[in-house]
């Protein structure tokens, strides 16, 4: 980031960026070699002196009769973890880490905007250096820092500092949006037909699929649907609608305890 601040000063007055400037590169042999050899050896040493220094027991040997709590995942995988709290394992553990996968791939394809190419910039770049930028620093680090540090026993949240009780109960009855409007609402019980129990969910969820890109497209996002054309712009706001959909999701958990959004479960369909 600080190179890409200079770069954006260096562009403003006029000037090339570093990257381009003849005598200002450095060459891979022998520069960036011998610096990463130098960076390599001392991480060794450090590594080396810590296991030795620092003592690290084993765990109890493992016992199929005791299972630990929490049992939680490898640190790597404490993401799609937490995501289980707030979406059904069909969603948490497939369809999403796909849409990430499959979403990582097509970025090259989405974004064709030479600017950039070769040196570093923010200024000609704030959209997609920002979106990466939350994504990966305050959606995926902060799901694991939220799975490794403050997910307790019986997976409840734990503050800081707070003891690890294992006997601590927190009293959260989750209600599904079908609840809120049929039994709150209305003031009635369940439909017994689930497209009728489910319709406002639906209705809701095309509209955040459907209509919100068309939305989008014809007022904030209207410059970037004319540079993007249709079919990468139907792409990347899909995408970019079902980043935002974690958060989203995990904010009326924790502000209205909501479950699911649509709740189907004759067909095993939850959102």
């Amino acid at each position: 980031m600080r190179q890409a601040v200079l770069n954006d000063r260096r562009l403003d007055r006029g000037e090339p960026v570093e990257e381009k400037v003849e005598e200002d590169r450095v060459w891979v042999w022998p520069d960036l070699v011998y610096t990463e050899l130098i960076c390599l050896i001392l991480c060794s040493v450090v590594l080396i002196v810590w296991s030795i220094v620092l003592k690290a027991p084993l765990e109890q040997p493992a016992n199929a009769a005791a299972t630990p709590n929490p049992s939680k995942a490898p640190w790597y995988f404490l993401g799609l973890q937490e995501m289980l709290v707030y979406f059904d394992p069909w969603l948490a553990g497939v369809v999403l880490p796909t849409l990430i996968i499959v979403g990582l791939m097509a970025i090259p394809y989405i974004d064709t905007n030479p600017k950039g190419s070769g040196y570093y910039t923010f200024k000609e770049r704030k959209a997609e250096i920002s979106i990466f930028i939350f994504g990966f620093v305050v959606l995926w680090a902060s799901l694991i820092v939220l799975g490794t540090f403050l997910r307790g026993p019986n997976w409840n949240f734990f503050g800081p500092f707070e003891y690890w009780d294992i006997h601590k109960l927190e009293a959260l009855t989750n209600v599904n949006l079908s609840e809120y409007i049929w039994l709150q609402g209305v003031g009635v019980g369940l439909p017994s037909n689930w497209f009728v129990r489910e319709f406002f969910g639906i209705v809701l969820l095309l509209l955040y699929i459907v209509a919100l890109p068309v939305i989008l497209a014809r007022g904030v996002l209207k410059t970037y649907y004319e540079k993007l054309g249709p079919p990468r712009y139907c792409v990347g706001i899909f995408l970019f609608l079902m980043m935002l959909s974690l958060p989203m999701k995990m904010l009326a958990r924790w502000l209205f305890n909501l479950k699911y959004i649509v709740a189907i479960p004759e067909f095993f369909f939850n959102i």
